[in-house]
């Protein structure tokens, strides 16, 4: 489904006016209703209830965009299938972490629900041989398939612990992948990329700080599965596994950051990995002094960062390409230790 680089922009653009246009209804919908995010727990940073269905507008912009493209451009079973062996599982998680917006789901069945989630789309990714850099084993693809799956899911879910955090680095993240996508002429994952990174950004309005309404699970889950989805179906135009597999990490660096260091310091402190807490990346650097405000650019600037480095790995030929990962890498290593060794509360 090949489409010229102006439409791609108008699929932004679209997600955007959508998605900024619903947030707000659906913030009146949330207030109105009393489904809100209340600061009844120690790792919640604010004070006051915060509405959620955020997430709602967001899936509801996406799926309205991406099937309207479809039907305007080039409708066809093959191309609706693959629309949808994308969007049906991000919409199921999605539904599953609305539920868990409104009645508040423990961390257990949440995890076992977003695995069946994952072992269902990577057989679905094996199954239809869209992994887009396979080993050339099925079950190895089907293990790092899977591992990659609930491993973003979590992630971005994680990831939304302050306000734009999360937002933001996917509407960077997806903006990358757009743009790679487009140069290795992948046009369905630059489409659907390029909705998601308008979709975030209409919702950024809202959910900037000081945020008046948040995603909550919903948004994080649908989000979390679709990137996951999205990169490892791309498949990047590089000359070695090294660097190809390398370049969808660097897409999503920091919200892996994020998770390997709470995670981490919440095992060796003995405690639960699926306990709230405030160990995130945003608490340490507001910890270490920063503003919230400020602690969300930092965030913001090494998504961008690590996305350029992928940017620039096919541009460059396999041998600078290898150094751009090796350091971007060792740079990530240096930043986890750097975050592991700040107090955790």
């Amino acid at each position: 489904m090949q489409i010229f680089i102006w439409q791609y922009f108008a699929l932004a653009v679209v997600s955007f006016v959508i998605v900024g246009a619903l947030t707000p209804a659906m913030r009146r919908y949330a207030i109105n209703k009393e489904i809100y995010d209340a600061p009844n727990m120690a790792h919640k940073s604010h004070t006051e209830p915060v509405p959620y269905l955020g997430g709602l507008a967001i899936i509801i912009g996406v799926l309205a965009v991406s099937y309207a493209a479809l039907f305007v451009k080039e409708f066809t079973a093959k191309n609706f299938w693959l629309e949808t062996s994308a969007l049906a599982p991000a919409l199921v998680l999605g539904l599953i972490g609305l539920w868990d917006d409104i009645r508040t789901l423990t961390p257990t069945p949440r995890f076992i629900l977003q695995t069946i989630a994952g072992i269902f789309t990577a057989i679905l990714l094996i199954v239809t041989d869209t992994v887009g850099a396979p080993t050339g084993t099925i079950w190895l693809d089907g293990l790092i398939t899977l591992i990659w799956i609930v491993g973003i899911c979590n992630s971005i879910n994680f990831f939304d612990n302050v306000d734009g955090g999360a937002a933001g680095t996917v509407a960077i993240s997806s903006a990358a992948l757009a743009y790679l996508g487009y140069n290795g002429h992948q046009y369905f994952i630059t489409a659907l990329a390029a909705v998601i990174s308008g979709a975030t950004i209409g919702f950024l309005l809202w959910n900037k700080s000081p945020a008046r309404i948040y995603m909550g699970d919903a948004g994080a889950l649908f989000l979390g599965i679709l990137m996951a989805t999205l990169t490892i179906r791309f498949h990047p135009h590089t000359d070695g596994k090294w660097t190809s597999f390398s370049t969808k990490i660097l897409l999503l660096a920091v919200p892996i950051l994020d998770t390997s260091v709470a995670v981490i310091s919440r095992l060796l402190r003995k405690i639960s990995p699926f306990q709230g807490g405030k160990d995130h990346l945003s608490h340490r650097l507001v910890r270490a002094g920063m503003d919230r405000p400020l602690a969300v650019i930092v965030l913001w600037a090494m998504t961008a960062f690590f996305a350029f480095c992928a940017v620039l790995i096919p541009l460059v030929g396999n041998k600078a390409g290898s150094v751009i990962v090796t350091a971007a890498l060792v740079l990530w290593a240096g930043l986890f230790i750097t975050f592991i060794k700040t107090a955790d509360t």
